[in-house]
Order: C-alpha cells, then sequence, then structure tokens
C-alpha cells in the first residue's frame, strides 16, 4: 500500500485544495433562522408608552349594547345552543338561566341545502332563526324589482327575533347559499313559555319597550345621540345636552413573554471568535420572543386582534375566496382612515387570482424595501400568525383583518413600557440570574406588551376566507 501512496503523488505538481483550505480561514455565519418572519404587524403598530402597566380605554357610554353571535355546538346533524350566549341577543338579556335553558331546549334543527329560501319576503314570521351552520343571504326587491342584497350571515348570527313579538310580514328573503343548518324556536313556543310566568312577561314586555325607546335615542354606533340645536333664528331656546361615560371601561393590562436562557460558562468564555456566543444565544432567543409575541396580538383570546373585533364588525365570504367584493364591502365597515390589511401569505395569493380571474390585478407599492399587494391603495401585509385552521366540516380557512392604527385615530394601538431595568430594546430586558454549582449562567428575558382597539369601528374581520381555490 505505502508503493500504491507514493505512486499517486509522484504526479502532482501542487498543493491539493483539501490540503490547503486546512491553512485558510473558514467565514462563518451566525445560526440563521428558518422560522424567523419580517413581522410586519410589530413594526406598522403604533405603540403607546404605558407606565403604569395598565392601559384604560375611556368610551362614551353605550345606550343599546350591541348584539353578540350565539355560540352553537354542532354533533354531526344536530345542534344545540350555549344558554349563557343566549344573554348576547338584546330581547332574551333580562331572561333568568334557568328560562333561557328551557328557551334553548325549545329550538328544532332545520336543515337547508344551497338555494333553499328559508323565509320569503312579505310572508307572516311566525320563527325565530339562528343558523348553526352555513351561510345565508338576505335579500330584498328593489324599486325596479332587482335582487338587492341587505347581508350574508353564517354561524353564529340570527334573524327575526321581531316575529317572537308580534305577527309581522318578513321585511327580506333569506335563502341558503352553502348546506345550511339553523336552529328555529316557533312563536307558540315562545309564548307558552311566557303564559306559564305572568312575572316573566312583563319582564320581557317591559326588555322590549326599554330597547325600543333606548333604539330612537342612539345613534349607528349604540351611543345616546346628542341634543344640539341648528340652523335656529334669534331669540331660540338652545337645546342642553351632555356626554356620559363608560361607568367599567376595558382596561388591558401589559402581557408577559419570558423565558430563562442556559449558557455554560466555558461556552461563553473561550468560544467568542468570530461570533459571540452569549450574544448569539440571546439574539435567538429573542427574534423567538417576538415571533411569539406578534403571534399573540392577533390571537390572544383576551386581547388579541381577532378575539377584539365586535359582532358587527365580522362579515363572511360569500362564496369562500376573498374576492374583490368581500374586501369591498371590509372597506366600508373601516373607512374612517383605514391603514391596511393583514392576511396569512396563502390568503393574499387567493385574493390575488381571484383579481387575476376578473381581469382587475391589484397595484404594488413597496414599503420597507418590499414589496406589497395593494386593494384600493390599502396595503395587504402578510403576516403566517393569521393561522389556517379547520372548523368542523369545512375545508381549511383563515380570516382577513383590515384596521386603523393610531391613538389620535382612534384606532389600534401596541401597548408597551419602556425603559425597564435591563433593557435591551424597548420593553424587553434581559437580566443576570446568576451561576450554579454545574458552571451554567442563567439570563432571565422578559418582554412585555399588549395591543388595545379603542373604537369597535376600528377593526373589522373577514371571516371564513378558503385559500384552496384555484382558476384553472
Amino acid at each position: 500500500m505505502a508503493t500504491a501512496e507514493v505512486e499517486d503523488t509522484a504526479d502532482r505538481q501542487s498543493v491539493t485544495i483539501k490540503a490547503a483550505r486546512n491553512l485558510a480561514t473558514t467565514t462563518k455565519t451566525a445560526p440563521q433562522i428558518t422560522g424567523l418572519t419580517p413581522r410586519w404587524l410589530l413594526h406598522l403598530l403604533p405603540w403607546v408608552q404605558v407606565p403604569g402597566g395598565t392601559y384604560r380605554v375611556n368610551r362614551r357610554r353605550v345606550v343599546v349594547r350591541a348584539d353578540e353571535k350565539v355560540a352553537i355546538h354542532l354533533d354531526g346533524r344536530n345542534a344545540s345552543i350555549s344558554v349563557q350566549s343566549l344573554k348576547g341577543i338584546s330581547l332574551l338579556r333580562s331572561l333568568d338561566d334557568s328560562v333561557l335553558a328551557d328557551l334553548a331546549g325549545r329550538f328544532t334543527t332545520e336543515h337547508f341545502e344551497s338555494g333553499d329560501t328559508i323565509v320569503k319576503e312579505g310572508d307572516t314570521g311566525d320563527k325565530f332563526f339562528i343558523i348553526a351552520d352555513g351561510k345565508v343571504e338576505c335579500t330584498t326587491l328593489g324599486p325596479n324589482r332587482e335582487t338587492l342584497r341587505l347581508r350574508l350571515l353564517s354561524g353564529g348570527d340570527y334573524f327575526g327575533e321581531i316575529a317572537l313579538i308580534e305577527e309581522k310580514p318578513r321585511t327580506a328573503t333569506v335563502r341558503a347559499i352553502t348546506p345550511s343548518t339553523v336552529l328555529a324556536l316557533p312563536r307558540p313556543q315562545f309564548e307558552a313559555l311566557l303564559k306559564g310566568a305572568p312575572k316573566l312577561q312583563a319582564d320581557f314586555r317591559r326588555a322590549v319597550d326599554q330597547r325600543l325607546k333606548a333604539s330612537s335615542l342612539a345613534n349607528e354606533y349604540g351611543e345616546e345621540v346628542l341634543k344640539v340645536s341648528a340652523g335656529h333664528d334669534e331669540a331660540t331656546d338652545i337645546a342642553e345636552s351632555h356626554v356620559d361615560y363608560e361607568d367599567d371601561p376595558r382596561e388591558y393590562p401589559l402581557s408577559v413573554v419570558q423565558t430563562v436562557l442556559n449558557v455554560h460558562t466555558r461556552v461563553s468564555d473561550i468560544y467568542n471568535e468570530p461570533i459571540d456566543q452569549l450574544n448569539e444565544q440571546i439574539r435567538q432567543t429573542v427574534e423567538g420572543m417576538k415571533e411569539t409575541q406578534e403571534r399573540e396580538i392577533i390571537n390572544n383570546p383576551e386581547f388579541g386582534l381577532l378575539h377584539a373585533a365586535g359582532r358587527s364588525m365580522r362579515i363572511p365570504t360569500r362564496s369562500g375566496p376573498p374576492t374583490p367584493n368581500d374586501m369591498d364591502e371590509l372597506i366600508s365597515m373601516v373607512w374612517k382612515e383605514p391603514a391596511y390589511f393583514l392576511a396569512h401569505p396563502k390568503a393574499i395569493a387567493a385574493f390575488g387570482r381571484e383579481c387575476t380571474s376578473r381581469g382587475v390585478p391589484p397595484a404594488t407599492i413597496n414599503l420597507f424595501g418590499s414589496p406589497f399587494l395593494t386593494w384600493r391603495g390599502i396595503p395587504i401585509v402578510p403576516s403566517d400568525k393569521m393561522l389556517i385552521e379547520r372548523k368542523g366540516r369545512s375545508v381549511p380557512n383563515t380570516n382577513i383583518l383590515l384596521m386603523r392604527v393610531g391613538e389620535k385615530k382612534q384606532g389600534v394601538v401596541g401597548l408597551h413600557q419602556a425603559g425597564i431595568p435591563g433593557e435591551l430594546s424597548p420593553s424587553l430586558s434581559v437580566r443576570f440570574m446568576g451561576i450554579d454549582s454545574k458552571a451554567i449562567a442563567s439570563y432571565l428575558l422578559t418582554l412585555y406588551f399588549s395591543a388595545a382597539v379603542l373604537t369597535d369601528d376600528a377593526l373589522a374581520v373577514l371571516e371564513g376566507v378558503e385559500v384552496n381555490h384555484y382558476h384553472d
């Protein structure tokens, strides 16, 4: 074998590359993070300093509280109602829990196929409906007998509650546009419940009267209308009014993301060239914490944007994929200086396909050196924290947000507290915790933050956005 080795090197005229690399300096990169994202939301949100750790949003008093969606539990083709969520319906808000439980048991489940008519305009109303699953469309006839869409309803929405009070002709036609399951309460069932308790009947009638009276004194947002005088002549009594505030305003305490980083002292002492080990460990950990911060701002059940939007600011897509019509509907809801849409990259791609199929490709602008699609001049910001989920029998779907931002504009704001001990960046600190008997140094990393929606009309959600539809 020795002879063979001599023969292999006999004709070599220079040192090999493999051998030469042993004398060369290798250029190294810092560890790359595949899960790192641009986190555009954290860059675009205006951040408000919260010195006391709690942010209180004072609002004008609401005299007519907005109705809320009803929580429905589906078990195959059968549906049941969350009793407590029935209190989200203003007409039922004054009823006791025991009465609501009895009422929930009186609903019957009905199924409709796509295209079926649930109620017809002009017919006498005798049922109250809650949608358990699917989508229904409310339409009416225009002055030229054309069909005009009034609204689109989905799971948890309801219609026809006036039918529980009195017989009146239906003011709209309601048609299923997907296979739908609804819960129906006939008026005779409701009347039988009230007749069994005279006091309950009186309380319910009083609640209805109060609602009707309050509705006449409130604006479209439920706030009491100010009494003002305009266009009057001399010697006219000027209207007197005042502005009242909420007694129990919403408060947002700063949330926290924390972790303890362990680094062996041998590593941080002698393995620091050319990359500082401690700094790299901290950098990687901070990046992960900020990814969690963006995820929480969007999805946290207490203050996350997806949960903060009011019922009246949520709309379903008409056909599944996000269309220009759906995006225009969002803009009509957040029409006071909308800042940007927020959507999963797959939802943005789905919207682009819908625009292309209609011959209206969206324009592109540059922000922070990167291209963003826009619609009606409003940027569509990507974030993979807008999760794609599969709920019940539906195909994978997600949501799209549209928001107004800034404290002065009564929009969405981020909350933090800059200047905390050991601060590495605003509201993020790194604090040394000591070295244990195994020579492992520990560092506490803490990030304080939250988000607040100052008024309901600052944030709207397009729900049930399907991302798998293609035009071949």
